[in-house]
């Protein structure tokens, strides 16, 4: 079982516009196709589903490009993927329209019920601003490492 390149071509274009979202800059699909390693022609079509679903809008003008159309901690996991793909469902057996012939009389069905919950609960409960890049401070500098000191200290061990 994996998840679908247009669950995960949609998560990481969703995540790319949370990591513009303090700086209110719109994105193209281009831009986002080539940072993110997505095939262009696919994220277009993506992109038109996240706005469908209402998850992603449009700017228009000279900076236009594309935002999300609500914070990104109120959008979820389960949010983005049910977008692109309806609803979830580990098995036929559970989800939102359980369909078994064996439904009561099958011993596998409390498995599948249990991984849907736990599944759901994971999704429901991560939202875009949990996963995306943190911001880096303006006055935040990286310390070079200091090498004389590591060797003299790795040389005392």
């Amino acid at each position: 079982m994996q998840v679908g390149r247009n669950i995960d071509y949609a998560l990481r274009a969703v995540i790319h516009l949370a990591n513009e979202e303090t700086s209110d800059r719109a994105c193209s699909v281009a831009e986002i196709a080539a940072r993110e390693r997505v095939p262009r022609q696919f994220l277009e079509k993506i992109v038109r589903e996240l706005i469908h679903k209402g998850l992603v809008r449009s700017r228009r003008g000279p900076h236009g490009g594309y935002v999300l159309a609500r914070p990104a901690d109120r959008v979820t996991f389960r949010d983005v993927i049910e977008a692109v793909e309806g609803p979830i469902s580990l098995n036929v057996c559970v989800g939102e329209h359980p369909d078994c012939f064996l439904l009561g009389a099958c011993g596998m069905n409390r498995v599948w019920r249990e991984g849907q919950r736990r599944v759901m609960d994971l999704f429901e409960n991560t939202t875009i601003a949990d996963v995306r890049r943190p911001p880096v401070p303006a006055d935040a500098v990286p310390t070079p490492l200091n090498t004389t000191s590591a060797a003299s200290s790795n040389s005392r061990l």
